[in-house]
C-alpha cells in the first residue's frame, strides 16, 4: 500500500466476512477540527497547511474546518478535548512537532499527551487523531512535516476523513 491511505479504498479481500464497514475520503458534509502546537511553528504551520489542504482536496469546504493554535504540544489535549466534548466535529487532527533532548522531557510530552487524547476520544465517540510527530532530529521532523502530500499532516487527514466515515456507519 505504501505511503499514507490507498486512494482506492475497497473491502479487504475474500475473508468471508458478510458484512464490512469501509470507510472512504470523502470528506463532504463533515465538520473537523485541528488543534496545532505553535511550538515548532516552521513544522507545524506546514503539518497543518497540508492536513487543511487533504480535507479540501477531499470535499471539506473552508468554513467546516476549525484551525486552533495552542502554545505547545502539552496543550493540545485539553483544548482537543473540550473540542470533542462539544459534539460539534465529526473528526479531530491534533499536529505538534516534539524533538528529543537531552533530557526525558519529550518522551514524557508525547506519552502523557498520547494517552490523553486517545482518552478523550473515547470518553466523547469523536475520531481524534494524533499527529504529535515525535523524532530524535530536527532532521528526522523535516522530512515528517515538509512536502505536501508526503506529511504526517495529510496522512492524518485522510485518516480523520475515513475513520469519521466509519464511524458514521458503525
Amino acid at each position: 500500500m505504501g505511503k499514507g491511505i490507498s486512494k482506492e479504498i475497497d473491502l479487504i479481500g475474500d475473508i468471508g466476512a458478510k458484512n464490512q464497514v469501509v470507510g472512504n475520503l470523502d470528506a463532504s458534509g463533515m465538520r473537523f477540527g485541528i488543534v496545532v502546537s505553535r511550538f515548532n511553528d516552521e513544522l507545524t504551520s506546514e503539518l497543518c497547511r497540508s492536513a487543511f489542504q487533504c480535507l479540501e482536496k477531499n470535499g471539506a469546504k473552508p468554513e467546516t474546518i476549525d484551525v486552533v493554535r495552542v502554545p505547545g504540544a502539552y496543550e493540545i489535549p485539553v483544548v482537543a478535548d473540550r473540542m470533542a466534548a462539544s459534539g460539534s466535529y465529526s473528526a479531530l487532527i491534533v499536529l505538534g512537532v516534539v524533538v528529543e533532548g537531552e533530557t526525558q522531557h519529550a518522551q514524557m510530552i508525547i506519552d502523557t499527551t498520547g494517552q490523553r487524547i486517545l482518552d478523550s476520544a473515547c470518553q466523547h465517540g469523536v475520531p481524534i487523531i494524533n499527529e504529535i510527530v515525535g523524532v530524535r532530529s530536527w532532521a528526522q521532523a523535516e522530512a515528517r512535516c515538509l512536502g505536501g502530500e508526503n506529511t504526517r499532516g495529510w496522512y492524518a487527514a485522510e485518516a480523520a476523513i475515513e475513520t469519521a466515515r466509519v464511524y458514521k456507519q458503525l
